[in-house]
């Protein structure tokens, strides 16, 4: 993860909705009684785009979030199933995740798959928990909270559906 932070751009609702509605079409059965959300990897542009980058056009198919955050945003996590459009740095839509797999944990409990399959930095658990370590002491600061190793996070596995070209 960057320490340099721009704040990233509001999502582009509108061009969300479309993005959807052309997955929509193409996948009927996929979304039939499905709602999306809209959102962004990171707290700055700069990490959205290195992030959306690394599931685009890398081996990104995991994240964790606190369920804090979740709280903190008035948002329910996700549910397997459920789908979520990714949008760069500056709100654009890229791509429409689908989550395949949920757990929520403390951070002890992330392992050596999980961080591989999340795929930052070199990939491996060390790694991912020093730069979560730092980011989430950052955000929680950040939203006024304190972060604790025993704070809840979702541990999250999806796969990118949408747009064909970048589909799993």
């Amino acid at each position: 993860m960057t320490d340099t932070r721009t704040p990233a751009a509001e999502p582009d609702l509108a061009a969300a909705a479309a993005m959807w509605a052309a997955y929509a079409h193409a996948h009927p059965d996929a979304v039939r009684g499905q709602g999306y959300t809209v959102d962004r990897f990171g707290d700055s542009a700069e990490l959205a785009d290195l992030l959306l980058r690394q599931v685009t056009h890398g081996p990104k198919r995991a994240t964790s979030t606190l369920v804090a955050d979740f709280a903190a945003e008035g948002e329910e996590p996700p549910r397997i199933g459920s789908h979520w459009v990714a949008c760069d740095g500056a709100g654009a839509p890229r791509a429409i995740l689908r989550t395949l797999e949920l757990r929520i944990g403390d951070f002890g409990s992330a392992d050596e798959s999980f961080a591989f399959d999340e795929g930052e930095d070199d990939r491996s658990l060390e790694s991912w928990r020093a730069e979560h370590r730092r980011y989430w002491q950052r955000t929680s600061a950040a939203r006024g909270a304190t972060w604790s190793e025993a704070d809840e996070i979702v541990f999250e596995r999806f796969a990118v559906v949408w747009p064909p070209e970048l589909a799993d």
